[in-house]
Formats: structure tokens, C-alpha cells, sequence
């Protein structure tokens, strides 16, 4: 498959309790300016959550507003949309991930990575503990359960084939993003696209813990998570600089006061004031990117490569062409 949806919502059903949907235009309308600052418009790849750390920490502690920037945060109300504004020239900067990015380079959109947000992959394929899947081998003639394909098809391919399998050897069920309740039900077996500092907690809190199969230790090359996508017109904007420079700030400020960082992430979303939100956020601080401007092209190129071996894009595009190290 050479198409996915721009977002991946799938081991999201979790967070729905994470925020309220904001529609862009009342959002637009309703965001001021901080006196003479430089305005950034961000859109988020899904509602409010801890993935979203250092840039509510860094609106919080004045990090953005000490270089000039009134930065407004925008939930998108179709998660699919923040690329593709932001390729349009409607916004300035949107949350997405690097292989979404190999993706929308493929469909031809004008967007650059050009800073990392979660440097680690979160996504993983979730067995109940006390299940009877003990390796990925026992997978053998088993039901998995998946909410989109394309991406996800081809981590689980691969996952797979480390164990001397293939896709032929399960059965795959759509189970339309209720990945946790499947599992519990005994609909499948196992889940591809829960997310580590999320399902696995949640699965835990209700009494039925999971145990994850991490795709970077079978087979997958290790990819950031979730990255910062702007307009390649607008690369040369010092705005992007700047903004790094606080989401850095902010990062290595949580690094140095998670539990602060807590109490000041729930007074400005107390409604994310819950024990599934309280553990996702510790188990996310140690994989924000502590230099969030920094590029391991290797990482990029090794991941396209993946991609292209998948099935998933045709070519591989200079690496320089869709990301880079701002100066």
C-alpha cells in the first residue's frame, strides 16, 4: 500500500478523555497576539495530551514569550488535516510523524521536518499478559486486531518476519480503534498500533495488563515518533528557530522538575487530571528529543529505505529535500 492516513489515531481511544475538539476557525478567531511578539500557529496532531509536554510547559513558564513568540497550540478537528494546512500556507507548523512524513514527501506535499518532538517510537503490537502469546512466533495462526492499515501492515509485516513469519500467517481484524476492549473481549489475540505510555497503562489501571512486542527491537528501523513539519517556502523563517529553542528550554526544564511539570500540565488542563494522563506523562518525559533541532539523517534515510522495502513509496528522495537541521 502506498497510502495512509495522515494522523494515526489508532491507540488513541484512550486519550478521548485528554482534551476538548476545537474547530480550526474558531480556534483561529479566537487566538490574540502578545503585544508586539511574533504570532506561530502550531496544530496539534490530536487532542491536548502529555506527548505535548515541553510545548504547554513552555507556554506556561514564558519560554516562548522570552524569544518573541505568542504561539497559539491548535487541537485539529480532523486529525488528518494538520499537514495538509500547513502545506496549504494555513497555518505555520504541524505535529506529525516521520513516516507519515516519508508518506506526504511521496504524495508530492511541500513539508519539511525540521525538529523532533518524541524521539523514540511509541507504537507497539500489545498481547494480553496472561495470554497464550509468549514470542512472536506463537503468533502463528492468531487474530490481530488493527484500526488503519498501510503503516501499520507493513511494522507488523516486518515484526513478523523476524520470528519466521508472514502476514499469510494471521488473520487481520479492523477493529475500528478499540484496540484495548478487543483484546479484553478475546476478539484478537493482539493489537498493532498501541501506543507503550498509553494502552499498556490503561490495560493496566482496568486489572488487565498487556506486554509489548517493541517493532525497533524486531526488525523495524528506530524512527521519531513525532516530529515539527513546516512549509519548505518557510524553512528560512528565524520563527522556527526560535520556537525550537523553547520547546528545548522546556524540555530540558521537565527533565529537571517532572513533577512540577505535572501540577503546572494539569492547572492548565485540569480535566487531564487523571491516573491513565499522571502515568503517560512520566512514561513520555524520557523520550521527548533533548535537542529537538538536531537531524540524525542516518535515521531518516534508514527509514526510507524501510519504507520503499515495504511497499510504501516507489523512491527515495534526497534526505535534504523533506528535513533538516535549522541554523
Amino acid at each position: 500500500m502506498a497510502t495512509h492516513t495522515p494522523s494515526r489515531p489508532t491507540a488513541w481511544p484512550a486519550r478521548l478523555v485528554a482534551g476538548l475538539f476545537l474547530g480550526l476557525g474558531a480556534s483561529f478567531a479566537g487566538g490574540g497576539q502578545a503585544g508586539a511578539a511574533d504570532r506561530l500557529t502550531v496544530l496539534l496532531d490530536w487532542f491536548v495530551n502529555p506527548d505535548h509536554a515541553p510545548l504547554i510547559i513552555a507556554e506556561a513558564k514564558g519560554f516562548f514569550a522570552d524569544r518573541g513568540l505568542a504561539v497559539e497550540l491548535v487541537p485539529p478537528a480532523d486529525p488528518s488535516a494538520p499537514p495538509r494546512l500547513v502545506a496549504a500556507g494555513q497555518a505555520d507548523v504541524a505535529i506529525s510523524y516521520q513516516p507519515n512524513l516519508h508518506l506526504q514527501v511521496h504524495e508530492g506535499l511541500p513539508l519539511v521536518r525540521f525538529g523532533t518532538l518524541v524521539e523514540t517510537p511509541l507504537n507497539t503490537l500489545v498481547v494480553l499478559e496472561d495470554g497464550p502469546i509468549g514470542d512472536l512466533a506463537d503468533l502463528k495462526g492468531r487474530t490481530i486486531g488493527f484500526s488503519v492499515g498501510g503503516f501499520e501492515d507493513a511494522l507488523l509485516g516486518q515484526m513478523l518476519e523476524s520470528a519466521g513469519l508472514e502476514l499469510a500467517d494471521v488473520k487481520l481484524v479492523n477493529v475500528n480503534f478499540s484496540l484495548s476492549p478487543s483484546l479484553f473481549s478475546g476478539q484478537v489475540d493482539a493489537v498493532i498500533g498501541a501506543f507503550r505510555n498509553f494502552e499498556l497503562n490503561q490495560m493496566d489501571i482496568e486489572g488487565r495488563p498487556g506486554r509489548a512486542f517493541f517493532p525497533e527491537e524486531h526488525g523495524v528501523p528506530v524512527y521519531d515518533e513525532l516530529i515539527f513539519e513546516a512549509h519548505r517556502d518557510t524553512i528560512g523563517d528565524d520563527r522556527l528557530v526560535r520556537f525550537l529553542e523553547a520547546v528545548e528550554a522546556a524540555t530540558i526544564w521537565l527533565t529537571n522538575h517532572p513533577q512540577e511539570g505535572w501540577e503546572l500540565f494539569v492547572a492548565r488542563h485540569p480535566e487531564l487530571d487523571d491516573d491513565l494522563n499522571r502515568r503517560a506523562w512520566f512514561d513520555t518525559l524520557p523520550r521527548f528529543a533533548k535537542r529537538p533541532a538536531a537531524l540524525d539523517r542516518r535515521r531518516y534515510e534508514r527509514f526510507a529505505q524501510f519504507m520503499k522495502s515495504r511497499g510504501l513509496i516507489d523512491e527515495i528522495v534526497p534526505t535534504e529535500t523533506y528535513a533538516v537541521e535549522l541554523r
